[in-house]
């Protein structure tokens, strides 16, 4: 080999390594900002509760400020003889909790803290917010005036752009600082809605939660509702982790009629005239699966009070539904983008035994915007093969726990058994299953 070839390989080395040199600096200096706010603020955790020092104050704060990030103690039943508990880091505990997802993803809970108090009997909304939902966000703590729970995601590349907005947005909504939790999912991956989804409810501070998207009006006073009702049958099935609740959704015919939620019908009897005048209908009556499972000519003609039980249960029915945060199955993280995300955590909700029960007098209405419909045009083709392996996967797990503790032909086994009947494959396993013949 030549002296010109050997020097002409020295210097494409050199430059190779100053290429990667420089993409690990760029990346550092992106993520640091990151990296040094989760370290800034520390705070126990064991293995009952949360323990954050709440903020005293928002205004005049930094974003470097307002975070608060726990760190986790373990203190198993099993340990005699001492009160340590054992140390395990928040990357570790986080990589766990979220292992199911696209990573890399760093998870940074209560990046702000509400510093209002809650009963655990109160019911959190835990929802999901992008840069481009600030406003509607706003106008979703504005109306509920109750404990919220939102992860925000926040992309490498737009950190510090995001994080002055946020900052801004918080401290300029009084609401927000009393009732809204903010926790940050940093990751360059967009839709990872149901690892989103599973941080909302874990960091959850009540009993129960709401899962709801935050392009939602909450138009009626569930939340009152709900709670005065915590010692009749509903009530006491929620409790126990057996039920959730459906809050009807619905959306203008007409996108430019739904852009203002000043103009949203705050009662059930506005709400039937302009579904009479055919101005509001069903939430995505295009997909009827989605959620014709609701009944919505029941939800019309039900009398004051009423809530019934959802029958005629579809595989694709996504509600928005209240729900005991302890107990339920998480979200599946592997649906990333539009298509059977929510549906999926619906479905195997419901294959663990849970009933779904509308409540006829209130509802939601979704505020109109455009969407992207090329990435959902993509991401659904994806996730319908993802989801009809999912429900194999899932109706053969949920028929083994049903089958291996005793209930499978009990009323909690009964909606294990309709649905994985109707899959190829399945359906004779269950049979077997049921007959007690495995």
């Amino acid at each position: 080999m030549s002296d010109f070839s050997r020097g002409l390989r020295f210097i494409r080395l050199i430059a190779s390594l100053y290429v990667a040199i420089a993409v690990l600096y760029t990346t550092t200096h992106i993520l640091s900002p990151l990296r040094t706010l989760a370290r800034s603020y520390m705070a126990s955790y064991d293995a009952t509760a949360i323990q954050v020092h709440p903020n005293a104050e928002v205004a005049g704060k930094t974003s470097q400020e307002m975070l608060l990030w726990p760190t986790l103690s373990l203190s198993p039943e099993h340990t005699t003889g001492t009160t340590d508990g054992i140390p395990m880091s928040e990357d570790l505990f986080l990589s766990k909790a979220f292992s199911q997802s696209m990573h890399p993803l760093q998870v940074v809970p209560y990046y702000y803290r509400a510093s209002g108090t809650f009963e655990q009997d109160d019911i959190t909304i835990t929802t999901l917010v992008t840069f481009n939902r600030f406003k509607v966000f706003s106008e979703l703590v504005k109306h509920y005036q109750g404990p919220i729970s939102a992860t925000v995601h926040v992309k490498p590349s737009a950190t510090h752009a995001l994080l002055d907005a946020l900052h801004d947005l918080y401290v300029s909504t009084p609401a927000m600082s009393t009732y809204v939790d903010i926790h940050l999912v940093l990751t360059p991956f967009d839709r990872q809605l149901n690892a989103w989804r599973n941080a909302a409810r874990l960091f959850a501070r009540t009993e129960f939660v709401m899962m709801l998207d935050v392009d939602f009006a909450i138009c009626t006073n569930f939340r009152s509702a709900v709670r005065a009702s915590r010692d009749a049958k509903i009530g006491r099935m929620l409790k126990e982790g057996d039920a959730a609740l459906v809050v009807p959704a619905f959306e203008y015919v007409k996108q430019q009629d739904g852009l203002h939620q000043k103009y949203f019908p705050r009662d059930k009897k506005t709400l039937l005239s302009l579904v009479k005048a055919k101005k509001i209908d069903m939430f995505h009556r295009s997909w009827v699966p989605g959620h014709n499972s609701t009944d919505y000519p029941r939800f019309y003609a039900a009398a004051p009070g009423e809530v019934y039980k959802v029958t005629q249960y579809h595989p694709a029915y996504e509600p928005y539904v209240i729900f005991r945060k302890e107990g339920p199955p998480w979200c599946d993280e592997r649906f990333v983008g539009y298509g059977g995300n929510k549906a999926a955590c619906l479905y195997e909700m419901f294959l663990s035994g849970m009933s779904f029960y509308v409540l006829a007098d209130h509802f939601l209405v979704h505020q109109s915007h455009p969407y992207e419909e090329e990435a959902r045009k993509l991401e659904r083709k994806s996730n319908r093969k993802l989801y009809q392996d999912f429900k194999e996967e899932v109706c053969l797990r949920y028929l083994k726990r049903h089958y291996d503790s005793g209930t499978l032909n009990t009323s909690h086994g009964y909606n294990v058994q309709e649905e994985c009947k109707k899959i190829r494959g399945v359906s004779k396993i269950a049979a077997l299953m049921m007959e007690g013949r495995l």
